[in-house]
């Protein structure tokens, strides 16, 4: 289980010694970084992440060089979603190549809430040739 959701489910349940016990074990060196998939130089870390319908995902661009989030394929009925606001895949790569439209730069953040169950496949643009892609998979 993903440790933020986790965390989120654990808050819910209760207070008291045996919550606060369980979250000990799961902050991990340097704890809870605050986002779900990090942006290194050549790629996303992790590249797959499997979440619940309703759940959010924060990406941070944690390198030096500049990145997108850009849905590539979706399932039907799911919202597009890209770094930049565009709504379509061709709309975000024509912005990019144009004046880098959808720019990510180190810190920066993006999120989107996924209420569409099925894999959900997105990339960076400037560097999709170099093979950095990714998969967010919904379940119900």
């Amino acid at each position: 289980m993903h440790r933020r959701r986790f965390l989120r489910r654990a808050g819910a349940a209760g207070t008291g010694v045996g919550v606060t016990a369980a979250l000990a074990g799961c902050s991990g060196v340097g704890g809870d970084p605050g986002y779900d998939i990090g942006m290194v130089a050549d790629g996303f870390r992790p590249a797959s992440l499997t979440i619940s319908v309703g759940d959010t995902v924060v990406w941070e661009n944690t390198s030096s060089r500049t990145h997108t989030v850009t849905a590539r394929r979706l399932p039907d009925g799911a919202a597009y979603f890209a770094s930049g606001g565009y709504d379509d895949y061709d709309a975000a790569r024509v912005a990019w190549q144009s004046d880098f439209g959808g720019a990510l730069e180190n810190g920066d953040r993006f999120s989107q809430t996924f209420t569409v169950p099925g894999e959900h496949y997105y990339v960076c643009i400037p560097h999709l040739d170099g093979g950095m892609v990714g998969t967010v998979t919904v379940e119900e």
